[in-house]
């Protein structure tokens, strides 16, 4: 298949495609005799799995590392499996993170829900209500604390 095919069928542009080539996370492709790339069906396996580790949130330095090892067969199956490891770890940590910040929005959601339906809430949690993203007044606007990362805890009074 022709790299417009092949931009088709896996949704990246032929740009994006000739990039990922350069930088080595897709392997050279074989050469028609005009010179143009000639690709096999496979390579949309591996452009699905990079697509997967990318929205993971693994960078593509890693997904090149990871390239790297893939090039080398299975002399580097140690290392691809303790990569994956680690980044699984790192996925597992994220989404233990995010679901704790679904609850913290699910606890303020219905606290807003509460206050519309005029029921009686502590006037603490109503002035929390009033703030921006529940910050303390004085705190307003702030975009350098990075205490509200997925990593961290949000207090559910906010």
């Amino acid at each position: 298949m022709r790299i417009g095919d092949l931009a088709e069928k896996s949704g990246l542009s032929t740009d994006t495609l000739r990039y990922y080539e350069k930088i080595g996370l897709l392997p050279k492709p074989l050469r028609d005799a005009g010179g143009r790339r000639v690709y096999d069906e496979t390579i949309l396996r591996w452009i699905d799995f990079l697509a997967r580790l990318k929205s993971t949130g693994m960078g593509i330095s890693k997904r090149q590392q990871y390239a790297e090892l893939r090039a080398k067969g299975a002399a580097s199956f140690t290392a691809r499996r303790t990569m994956l490891e680690e980044h699984r770890q790192k996925v597992s940590d994220d989404i233990g993170a995010l679901t704790e910040m679904l609850t913290v929005l699910d606890e303020k959601i219905d606290l807003y829900k509460r206050m519309e339906a005029g029921e009686p809430v502590d006037p603490a949690f109503e002035n929390c209500a009033r703030t921006e993203h529940g910050a303390p007044s004085g705190m307003k606007g702030r975009t350098d604390d990075n205490s509200t990362g997925p990593g961290s805890r949000a207090d559910p009074e906010t």
